[in-house]
Order: C-alpha cells, then structure tokens, then sequence
C-alpha cells in the first residue's frame, strides 16, 4: 500500500557513479527509515515520475535520472539545479 511522502529538495545534477545521472537525496535515510532500496513517486521541476532510490552504500539513497526525464525538464549536465518532490512510497 503507498506511503504518503510530503518531502521537497533542491539537489544538482550528478555524472559520476553507477549511473549516468542521478541526484543524491539529501536525509533521505532519515526521512524512509531504511537504507534499502525504495520505489517513489513525485515531481521533478514539475515533471511526474517514478523511480527507484538506490542506497550509496554511504548514507543518503541516489535518485536516478532516466534520459527522457532529462529531456522533459529541459537539464541533464552536471551541477544543473533540479527541484524534486517526493509524494509517494510504493511498497
């Protein structure tokens, strides 16, 4: 059953790591209670998506960024400034 989330961060784009583009969640392991890896819903600069918050292994979980995420928002290069909402925790 989904989890209601009511969680907004700004983070920059990131290139390095196990995926091409990703944004780092900041408290994220705080604010979901696990290390794990967990599926959510919201926006991104407005733009709906699911995805999957993969643990860094170091704290806060990564958010993959799929390739036509990028292009709907209109940024993909690193260090860009990407609003994220997150609305939902899907079990």
């Amino acid at each position: 059953m989904p989890q209601d989330l009511d969680h907004t961060f700004t983070a920059p784009i990131e290139k390095d790591g196990s995926f091409p583009t990703y944004l780092t969640v900041p408290g994220s392991a705080e604010l979901l209670g696990t290390r794990k890896a967990v599926k959510v819903t919201g926006t991104m600069d407005g733009h709906e998506f699911a995805a999957t918050l993969m643990p860094s292994g170091r704290g806060p979980h990564w958010l993959p960024v799929r390739a036509a995420l990028c292009k709907a928002i209109g940024k993909s290069a690193a260090g860009e400034p990407v609003t994220v909402h997150l609305s939902q925790r899907l079990t």
